[in-house]
C-alpha cells in the first residue's frame, strides 16, 4: 500500500462519518481514529495546531419545523427500515447507465436487491429483509453510508 493509497483510506474514513477504523495485512497495520460526537479535538502538526469549533445546541421547541420532525418520525414508525450492513459508499444503480434498484413507490420482495455498497473497490448488493412498497429513501446516491445507518423505508402492508 503506498501513501496515495492511505491517504485515500483516511479521506474514505472521514467522509463515512465512523469514529474507528482499524486495518491489517500480513506487512503492515493501519489504525484510524476520527472526532465523532462534537466533541472538542486538537490536531497537531509540526507547524499548525487546530482546534475543531464546538457548536451547542439550540432548541426551540416552537419551531414549525420541529414540530414537523416530530410528526414525521411518529408517522415513520409504522414503516420498517433497511438498513445498511456495512460502511462504504451507497448507489441507488449497478452502473450510471442503469435504472434505480428501487424507487419510491416501488413493491419489493425478501431477496430483491435495493442498492449496492462499494466497500474497498467492491460492489456489495443489498437485498430487502422485507416484502412491502418502499414509500421513503433516507440516502442521497453515491453517498457515504456507515454501519447499521437507514437506508429505506418499507410499508410491509
Amino acid at each position: 500500500m503506498d501513501i496515495k493509497d492511505i491517504q485515500n483510506l483516511v479521506r474514505f474514513v472521514a467522509k463515512a462519518g465512523v469514529s474507528e477504523v482499524k486495518y491489517k495485512n500480513k506487512d503492515f497495520e493501519i489504525y484510524i481514529k476520527t472526532p465523532l460526537g462534537g466533541e472538542p479535538v486538537s490536531y497537531v502538526t509540526p507547524q499548525v495546531a487546530y482546534q475543531a469549533p464546538v457548536s451547542a445546541p439550540v432548541a426551540n421547541t416552537a419551531s414549525p419545523v420541529a414540530n414537523t420532525e416530530a410528526t414525521s418520525s411518529a408517522d415513520d414508525s409504522k414503516y420498517i427500515t433497511i438498513k445498511s450492513p456495512m460502511i462504504g459508499t451507497f448507489y441507488r444503480k449497478p452502473s450510471p447507465d442503469k435504472e434505480a434498484f428501487a424507487n419510491v413507490g416501488d413493491s419489493v420482495t425478501e431477496g430483491k436487491v435495493v442498492c449496492v455498497i462499494e466497500a474497498m473497490k467492491l460492489f456489495n448488493q443489498i437485498e430487502s429483509e422485507v416484502s412491502g412498497k418502499i414509500v421513503k429513501i433516507l440516502v442521497e446516491d453515491s453517498s457515504p453510508v456507515e454501519y447499521d445507518q437507514p437506508l429505506f423505508l418499507v410499508d410491509p402492508s
